[in-house]
């Protein structure tokens, strides 16, 4: 009896939990059983305090290759029914992503294209590898945007390269995406996931209360009035002061020392 092999796979190391798409042979495109499980094992991680960051990347060639289209055209109830139900579980992991108070690094290892694309913009973070290409790819397909990609792309690039990208459909290569600020490091091939590592490992040892608020602040703050973001920051300000890290913080300054965080 063959045995069931896992699409989505999570281990943790030093409290941060990797999670890799594992559909290699279908450049791990989404069907309706993988995003499920993904967004599973994403809101577990989201709430377990005992992971401290969180890298997602893919196994094989490709970090993501979008929604698996073959699964949508050979659907029962047609291409579009099955769309419909995958971007709503893929929104469900989006929304975990963005209101989660760790910080998630996309570690792209190789194509990122259509609801990969979207994906690895909404983590706060991307390394990419040399020779991985990111690609909107849906309006090439007669398709429209998902997975947040028309919320992230232009806050990353602005309005106008939004736009563009959308409408031109080019392959972005590596050194072209650090470029207009899509990605946050370049690495070498095979190396991207041990990069975003070390760099989940720097950001263990700040206050995640602290960046929690800074990333919910930060996202809000496209769509607030400045009244209403003002009043955030405060609550946000007192918020922090009153948690351990702040009152760690506070007092490492005053004793001018380096604060220890996450006591």
């Amino acid at each position: 009896m063959e045995e069931k092999v896992e699409t989505v796979e999570v281990k943790v190391e030093d409290k941060v939990a990797i999670v890799f798409l594992n559909k290699p042979k279908a450049y791990n495109a989404f069907d309706l059983e993988m995003i499920s499980n993904f967004a599973m094992q994403i809101s577990s991680i989201a709430v377990d305090s005992s992971i401290r960051g969180v890298i997602i990347s893919g196994r094989g060639k490709a970090f993501c290759a979008g929604g698996d289209i073959r699964w949508a055209a050979n659907h029962p109830q047609g291409a579009s029914a099955a769309l419909h139900k995958l971007a709503g579980t893929l929104h469900t992991a989006i929304v975990e992503i963005r209101r989660m108070k760790k910080p998630v690094i996309a570690a792209i290892n190789g194509i990122a294209a259509g609801a990969g694309f979207s994906l690895a913009l909404t983590c706060d973070f991307r390394v990419i590898e040399k020779s991985a290409v990111l690609r909107q790819a849906y309006t090439s397909n007669g398709l429209s945007i998902d997975g947040g990609g028309t919320f992230t792309l232009p806050r990353l690039v602005g309005l106008a390269k939004a736009l563009e990208i959308a409408a031109f459909d080019e392959p972005i290569p590596a050194d072209k995406a650090l470029e207009w600020g899509l990605v946050t490091k370049v690495v070498e091939d095979g190396k991207s996931v041990e990069e975003a590592l070390d760099m989940a490992k720097k950001l263990t040892n700040i206050s995640l209360s602290s960046f929690g608020w800074a990333k919910q602040l930060l996202t809000e703050s496209f769509d607030t009035p400045l009244e209403v973001q003002l009043e955030k920051e405060r609550k946000g300000l007192s918020t922090c002061a009153a948690h351990p890290d702040g009152k760690e913080g506070i007092q490492a300054f005053l004793e001018k020392r380096k604060p220890v965080f996450n006591k």
